[in-house]
């Protein structure tokens, strides 16, 4: 069998949108990924259907699995001819061991590629508002790990020279770092910045000086994963802050998925500086249908579409057969605004269902079973042009995305989301109950309301139009005096 090779992939920090191009085409075209616990798991999903996920997340003081376990699938899964990607948080050449792993390559004589990442020191200062380096404040700039106090290599009489220095990992050891430092001559009065979870909407700074440091992080009950910052640079964090003063900045959501197209409600969240979590992870597939059937379906007075993939499903379909989507003639209706986008990128146009009369034929265009279709959707005929399901492999994954800072805000966009987050949360071992008696909700429509409060909860927002734009604005301005 011909030898696969292995792409080592800088994650980067947390913020989804810091992968680079070269890393996330990786992701898409891996056949296996072994990723590591610090990486955003949503980029994750790029991965194909059946590319295999491997988790090799170690926690501090905890056992895990070991570095020569992973350098032993890295060269198995090589040797079965697969394409492996190696994911890793930050950058795989800083504190990432992407030497040994590769070494362990180069023994085997197996090919491998290092696609740089964007490293956590850099970032995360900078989203805290300090540039590691400024002509009058920082000309030099150190990373060092502060995983090991009693190592005996580093340069501490080196290091309190260097204008800026960043430590990794080094909020257990942050009283010797603050000794050594001090000792070999850096001033207490250094200003010193700690950053946990960096880029995340989660991130949280502690700013003070090398003498008072120590207390204010304890007081705060940071730890790991942090970059400490220690240089005169952080001064310019009062007028450099941007991402902390996002309005969202702070806050953790989970939105209830139930298509496999990009949620809008997320991504506006997360633009106003939201940690955002979806769940489930949903894929699709094609349904078959024959020719005649379509040519057929054509002739009905009314068609509607229940989702946006059924829309994409149906016109493949027709694109396949060569069917000129001219010859529609039907009236075409939507049940969202999503759906109705969906068409007019396809180049057709369509009508909301609260809008559709009661008169003529009625086909129903959708993405489940014939038995499990909504018969509020109307009593016409039925075709599934396209199947959805969950993505099981994410059930693993949810409980990780979870940990952390707790989820104070759920987030349902319509009776369906409502059933899949109960049903597959439950199934992947997470009490979905116990996080919606935590948090607010909030809910886009009465039917999603209705569908929640038969589970026992009720709604804290629902916006006066059923809109993704009104949610949104009701949560911004929801702790606005």
């Amino acid at each position: 069998m011909t030898k696969g090779k292995v792409y080592f992939v800088g994650a980067g920090p947390g913020d989804v949108g810091l992968i680079t191009v070269k890393g996330q085409k990786a992701i898409e075209k891996a056949d296996v990924i072994l990723y590591d616990r610090l990486l955003n798991p949503k980029l994750l999903e790029a991965a194909a259907f059946d590319c295999e996920l491997i988790y090799c997340g170690k926690t501090p003081y905890t056992t895990g699995i070991s570095q020569g376990e992973i350098n032993e699938l890295l060269v198995s899964k090589a040797l079965e001819g697969h394409r492996v990607v190696r994911l890793k948080g930050g950058d795989p050449a800083v504190f990432g061991r992407v030497g040994e792993e590769a070494e362990s390559l180069k023994d085997e004589g197996i090919p491998f590629e290092v696609i740089p990442g964007v490293t956590s020191s850099i970032a995360a200062s900078m989203y805290a508002g300090v540039p590691v380096t400024h002509r009058d404040y920082g000309r030099s700039f150190a990373m060092v790990t502060g995983h090991d106090q009693t190592k005996k290599d580093i340069d501490w009489n080196g290091l309190v020279s260097i204008d800026t220095v960043a430590f990794y990992m080094g909020v257990a050891n942050l009283p010797s770092i603050r000794e050594n430092l001090i000792n070999h001559g850096k001033p207490g009065n250094t200003p010193a910045l700690v950053i946990q979870w960096g880029t995340y909407g989660r991130q949280e700074s502690v700013e003070g000086t090398l003498d008072d440091i120590v207390e204010r992080v304890s007081g705060r009950s940071l730890g790991n994963p942090a970059i400490t910052l220690v240089g005169d640079i952080i001064s310019l964090r009062g007028k450099l802050q941007w991402f902390e003063r996002k309005p969202l900045y702070g806050q953790r959501f989970l939105v209830a998925r139930t298509g496999t197209a990009k949620s809008a409600l997320a991504e506006a969240l997360y633009e106003l500086g939201g940690e955002v979590i979806e769940f489930p992870k949903w894929n699709a597939a094609k349904v078959k249908i024959e020719e005649s059937q379509l040519l057929a379906f054509l002739s009905y007075d009314r068609i509607l579409f229940t989702s946006p993939e059924s829309v994409h499903g149906f016109l493949d379909s027709l694109t396949e057969h060569a069917i000129d989507f001219r010859r529609i003639s039907s009236k075409l209706y939507v049940l969202s605004r999503k759906s109705k986008k969906a068409l007019q990128q396809r180049g057709l146009t369509a009508e909301l269902k609260s809008g559709m009369p009661e008169a003529g034929t009625l086909l129903v265009v959708g993405d489940r079973n014939r038995d499990l279709r909504d018969l509020a959707h109307g009593t016409g005929d039925y075709i599934q042009s396209i199947t959805k399901f969950v993505d099981e492999r994410f059930l693993e994954i949810f409980p990780r995305m979870l940990d952390g800072k707790a989820v104070g805000t759920i987030l349902f966009s319509n009776r369906h989301s409502v059933d899949m987050l109960m049903q597959y949360g439950n199934k992947a071992d997470v009490d979905v109950e116990g996080l919606l008696k935590q948090a607010s909700i909030g809910v886009i429509g009465e039917s999603t309301g209705n569908r929640l409060q038969d589970y026992g909860f009720t709604s804290d927002m629902m916006p006066k139009e059923p809109s993704v734009e009104q949610l949104v604005d009701l949560i911004v301005n929801r702790n606005v005096c």
